[in-house]
């Protein structure tokens, strides 16, 4: 066989296994794109089915179902704008209470706290992210309720009835549940996710830089505030958007603690309602159509109220990239 001979054949065996690599690698992009593809199907497929259930309400009561306090099944008079009400004050007041509350435990775990200590730490927080959200709400119910009915709530009044506005915001029926009870519940569950995220993040932080910090006279304060948060900061703009994320969604340990009362109230110790209770309690006797189209409307605005913090996150995140 004459040397042309060989390199032709090597060359076609060059060029089968080209083509079979190219037409594998095709095929797996087709796969990956089917499946990102699927994703965005599925999503649109509950967009959708949202959309066509709410078609009812919509209907019936127009642009006036999201300003309507009123909320009767006997009647079919529905409105949302007592539960969208209590999601955004409750899930607001969480993350308030949860952001600092998490920043410190992240800072300790990653600063301040011995080794030894560092592991069962962070095994603790893990655990409390996997307890089931019934638990907490049974726990809020039967231990933190009448703490705070027996002790909190008299304080608070005591020290704030007498100041203009803020004795409006801390009264209520001393009982326990309400919409400052069910904020600390979520507060409490989104602690861990939270605080998982800001330790990751702080974690990665380049060591010289501290060190840069620690050998111009920085207190351990100032180089958390000066240099690792500056660096981590939009992890940590994602970070507390997925705690909020969670809090706007959380379903049965606010069922628990809310009241389950349709109003609207500056006070943080009255009842309320949030989306996620009104579906959560009536969505299974939803019998008559107009009853399930007005709960599956209020699905549509939780998933918009959703994807409006998620883009709303998105914009601080590339605004916060655009000044690095």
């Amino acid at each position: 066989m004459s040397e042309q001979s060989l390199l032709e054949g090597n060359q076609s065996r060059e060029d089968h296994v080209l083509s079979a690599e190219r037409a594998r690698d095709q095929r797996f992009k087709w796969f990956v794109t089917g499946t990102a593809l699927l994703v965005l199907g599925v999503l649109g497929a509950i967009v959708v089915s949202l959309i066509l259930g709410s078609r009812l309400t919509y209907d019936h009561f127009g642009w006036h179902f999201l300003i309507s306090s009123e909320w009767n099944p006997v009647s079919n008079e529905y409105g949302a704008l007592p539960a969208i009400y209590g999601t955004l004050v409750t899930s607001a007041i969480a993350l308030m209470i949860a952001v600092p509350v998490s920043f410190f435990i992240a800072f300790f775990i990653t600063e301040l706290c011995p080794r030894r200590l560092r592991g069962p730490v962070v095994t603790v927080i893990e655990l409390l992210a996997g307890i089931p959200s019934i638990i907490y709400g049974m726990w809020g119910l039967f231990i933190l309720a009448p703490i705070l009915a027996n002790h909190v709530q008299p304080f608070l009044t005591d020290v704030f009835g007498h100041i203009w506005l803020l004795k409006s915001i801390f009264q209520g029926p001393p009982i326990g549940i309400g919409l400052l009870p069910s904020a600390l519940i979520l507060s409490l569950m989104i602690v861990p996710f939270i605080t998982s995220v800001m330790r990751e993040v702080f974690e990665v932080v380049p060591f010289s830089l501290k060190e840069a910090g620690y050998g111009i006279g920085g207190t351990t304060w100032e180089v958390m505030w000066d240099i690792v948060v500056p660096y981590t900061r939009i992890a940590l703009v994602g970070g507390i958007m997925l705690g909020l994320g969670r809090a706007l969604g959380e379903t049965m340990a606010v069922t628990f603690m809310i009241g389950n009362n349709n109003q609207i109230s500056l006070a943080l110790f009255d009842s309320g309602n949030s989306i996620a209770s009104v579906i959560a309690n009536e969505f299974a006797e939803a019998a008559d159509p107009l009853h399930a189209s007005a709960l599956t409307s209020l699905g549509l605005i939780l998933f918009v109220i959703t994807f409006l913090v998620l883009a709303v996150a998105r914009l601080l995140i590339m605004r916060v990239e655009r000044k690095a």
